[in-house]
């Protein structure tokens, strides 16, 4: 009878209006021991772990965390089926910094505790499995990553499988505690890594936290699933990059390593997801929510080995041989030793600052770097080296090397460990293709610099780039012209190797570049040009002769000097003059506005570099006519925009 009155007295002092918030919780996780079945159903331990900032919480917020309430409900029917608001913690561990004085210069003072609670439920059979909560309000209001942490709480939980899946599972157990100092601009090196006591096979992600508790219900009987995602603040951050890091921060799938430098100070949620796996199915998630510090403390020594891969916690793919050069980016080193974590032998070492090591076989590797080891300040650091010699990229192309028609690629790429998975071409015009073996036109000629970067199965990636001539290809016949009866045109024409004219009519010779042509009669002949260049390119062009009956000048009577390439300059077109001896322009006031000598200058409508108005302007031209006679000509041409 007094229990229950205990109990009834404890949920009152937790009405609306306490504000004993859980801001000092700064992470937990729950898990479960099956302990066998009875004629009831099956019996489990639950454990609960909360982690408290014992340097910056309320006492009595702290206080309040005693007795924990712990709720199991029915997957299959949403019905609570156990409850108990009277769990007390029966362990509470001060959690090491392990950091120390003499290692770090300026050591942020901290202190955490880890409080676990225990309690025995049988839950019935059911074929759905339970999930065991706990919730509490609220998350400490500086956690950068997630909206409104101040007035959002926290669940913790677990599930336990239904027994189609595992009939007598227990949850996986993380085997470290979380870590209390984060240094910015220093390596970030974390095992989140956890056993399974059933030998079930495990995997690790970064995962979404949950809401839990709010303000107005500070310690809340736990609510059924399903629970609310935590909206994160974007960008930069979401469940995969809990905070900003370069290198980039991630979880090794197979390890549950944590690796990345973080580079921004700040609070930030980090929630780990550890499944279980077993016949190739996932029958379970043991979830660990935690926040991480990163703060501007000063390491005196830093294991440092650099990640020149994109794979995660990757030094380096090696395709080329099995020779790896080790680059050592550690400070405050006076001495090293590495392990290349060849598991067959004991030699695999070196205490080398920057050793190479041959590797005798394929595979990955675990490396690790201890710096200053055996002194007050050492540390360490791990990271895998994969070997897959070897790996080469090369191609071949074939195809006529004309603007316009299709060059073959052929993928030459070379690899020890198959398959090929993975081709990005960069044609060098603005073009790609992800394609094995492409097809590409150049729409012009030029020289390209066509780059193939390929990948295999192990990430192995290799470039190779080659010139591509394309020939820049341009068949001209030449300019059209005009000329008088019994006049000849010499033509020249350009772009290629061997020339044919079409028709041949009074040609001396079609097949060549600069034929004469011979006109006894007047008229309009069109040629067709058909120019073949020694890369086997094929174009075509057209000219066109005048030949008219006596020597003319052909001057428009307009022209728009606007600067839109369409009858911008005013120039005559002489047919028949031995010369020119002058080409003047004058405006309506009688001033010369332009002067030449030569008539394919032309006027562009400016005087003294500055533009004329619209209007009508009169011209004069000097000749020497066939015959030796000078002579000139005049009229009037009209500028308009």
């Amino acid at each position: 009878m007094k229990r229950w009155v205990y109990k009834i007295l404890l949920l009152l002092l937790l009405l609306p209006g306490t504000r004993a918030m859980a801001s000092h919780i700064v992470g937990g996780e729950v898990t479960y021991q099956f302990l066998g079945a009875t004629a009831g159903g099956n019996r489990y331990l639950i454990t609960l772990a909360i982690y408290e900032d014992c340097q910056n919480g309320q006492p009595d917020a702290i206080s309040m965390d005693n007795p924990a309430y712990l709720a199991a409900y029915s997957l299959q029917t949403g019905f609570r089926v156990a409850l108990d608001v009277d769990v007390r913690f029966d362990t509470s561990v001060n959690v090491p910094a392990n950091f120390t004085n003499a290692c770090v210069s300026n050591i942020p003072q901290v202190c955490l505790l880890r409080k676990t609670f225990r309690k025995v439920f049988t839950l019935p059979f059911n074929d759905s499995g339970y999930v065991i909560s706990y919730q509490r309000c609220c998350r400490n209001g500086q956690i950068a990553n997630i909206e409104d942490p101040g007035s959002k709480g926290a669940t913790y939980f677990c599930t336990i499988p239904p027994r189609y899946l595992a009939p007598t599972n227990n949850s996986a157990v993380f085997n470290n505690f979380p870590p209390q100092i984060i240094c910015i601009n220093n390596p970030l090196y974390y095992d989140n890594s956890a056993f399974d006591v059933d030998g079930d096979s495990l995997s690790y992600e970064f995962c979404t936290a949950v809401e839990g508790a709010s303000s107005d219900s500070v310690k809340p009987i736990p609510l059924p699933p399903p629970y609310a995602n935590v909206n994160y603040r974007t960008p930069p951050y979401s469940a995969t990059t809990p905070f900003t890091a370069f290198p980039v921060l991630q979880i090794d799938p197979h390890t549950g390593i944590i690796t990345g430098t973080p580079n921004r100070l700040g609070r930030y949620l980090v929630t780990v997801c550890c499944h279980e796996w077993r016949n190739g199915k996932m029958i379970n998630t043991l979830k660990r929510e935690f926040q991480f510090v990163v703060t501007d403390c000063s390491k005196v020594v830093v294991a440092c080995i650099p990640q020149y891969s994109t794979d995660v916690n990757t030094y380096i793919v090696e395709c080329d041989s099995f020779d790896v050069n080790f680059v050592n980016c550690s400070t405050g080193g006076f001495s090293y030793h590495w392990d290349f974590g060849v598991l067959t032998r004991t030699d695999d070492t070196s205490n080398l600052a920057q050793p190479t090591y041959t590797y005798p076989d394929t595979g990955v590797y675990t490396v690790k770097l201890v710096v200053n080891p055996n002194s007050t300040c050492p540390d360490s650091i791990s990271r895998f080296v994969k070997v897959f010699p070897k790996f080469h990229t090369a191609y071949s192309d074939s195809g006529t090397q004309c603007p316009g028609l299709p060059i073959y690629f052929t993928d030459k790429s070379a690899t020890t460990i198959k398959p090929i998975t993975n081709w990005t071409w960069n044609f060098g015009d603005g073009s790609f293709s992800s394609d094995q073996n492409p097809i590409h036109t150049f729409v012009s000629g030029g020289t390209y610099n066509v780059m193939l970067i390929s990948q295999n199965i192990k990430n192995c990636v290799d470039t190779f780039v080659r010139q591509v001539l394309i020939e820049n290809f341009k068949p001209s016949a030449g300019n059209d012209t005009i000329i008088v009866k019994g006049e000849s045109v010499q033509f020249n024409a350009t772009g290629g190797n061997n020339y044919l004219w079409s028709p041949p009519i009074y040609l001396d010779n079609p097949t060549i570049s600069n034929p004469l042509g011979v006109y006894p009669d007047t008229g309009i002949f069109n040629y067709t040009l058909r120019v073949t260049s020694a890369y086997g390119c094929e174009g075509y062009d057209t000219i066109q002769v005048w030949v008219v009956n006596q020597a003319a000048f052909f001057l428009p009577t307009a022209f728009t000097p606007n600067g839109d390439g369409k009858n911008d300059i005013f120039r005559p077109v002489a047919v028949g003059y031995r010369s020119i001896s002058f080409f003047r322009v004058y405006n309506r006031w009688g001033q010369q506005v332009y002067f030449g000598h030569d008539i394919t200058d032309g006027w562009d409508g400016t005087f003294e570099r500055r533009q004329c108005d619209i209007g009508t302007y009169y011209w004069q031209i000097g000749y020497i006519d066939r015959f030796g006679k000078e002579a000139y000509l005049k009229g009037d041409v009209t500028l308009v925009k």
